[in-house]
């Protein structure tokens, strides 16, 4: 499962994230942002009709990524 298919109000642990080439910026900057293995994650909202963005809270701070960057952060099981 990734995250961009985790249901609203959904938890669940990150398991990694997936660089999609060699030095993959944006990759680099979610795991810069505390998007690392082990870390626990939730949906908190999305965009209208369920589209972008997605409003993630990571620990006490919320960030809204894209749907492709959600889809590279790959997750181990819901807690």
């Amino acid at each position: 499962m990734t995250l961009d298919t985790l249901p609203k109000g959904a938890h669940a642990v990150i398991s990694q994230v997936v660089a999609r080439m060699a030095n993959d910026p944006i990759a680099t900057r979610l795991g810069e942002l505390g998007f690392i293995p082990g870390a626990p994650v939730e949906i908190v909202a999305t965009g209208p009709v369920g589209h972008d963005p997605i409003a993630v809270r990571l620990g006490s701070t919320c960030f809204a990524l894209r749907r492709g960057e959600a889809s590279r952060i790959t997750l181990k099981h819901d807690l």
